[in-house]
């Protein structure tokens, strides 16, 4: 997975027109560790690097997401994620959440824009992660 998303990667930022340093740039993050993603040395990045990639190469965050192996089948997600037992109002998607206009808080301090971005980072970073370690684990057999 780390080598497909590397060559990804680096199809985008040669069609973007960026060198490994411009990318770097402007994703604030360095050049090594681009370089070191391009070539599948390192793993991959986290959903808050892969934002930064985003906006540094105006791909959809979505795509990186899904290319880095964080997203799946919508429907194949549904399924596994949302118990049989949760009601509609159980199923509210927390993302969509901090994604509306309405005012959030969080220990009764109001949550700005980017305080609701960073939220939404961290939880996505976290929630994948757990998916990824959950399919490592393998079944005991009797």
């Amino acid at each position: 997975m780390e080598q497909e998303f590397g060559r990804f990667l680096k199809e985008l930022r040669e069609q973007r027109g960026l060198t490994i340093n411009q990318l770097a740039s402007a994703a604030g993050i360095s050049g090594s560790q681009i370089s070191r993603i391009e070539n599948g040395l390192r793993g991959i990045p986290k959903p808050a690097t892969l934002r930064k990639i985003a906006e540094a190469t105006g791909c959809s965050y979505e795509e990186l997401m899904e290319r880095a192996g964080y997203l799946q089948d919508q429907g194949a997600a549904e399924a596994e994620i949302v118990p049989e037992w949760a009601t509609n109002k159980d199923k509210r998607d927390f993302r969509k959440m901090l994604e509306d206009d309405g005012e959030l808080m969080f220990d009764g301090i109001p949550l700005d824009r980017e305080d609701r971005q960073r939220i939404k980072d961290v939880l996505t970073g976290l929630f994948w992660e757990a998916k990824q370690m959950n399919k490592r684990k393998k079944p005991k057999q009797d």
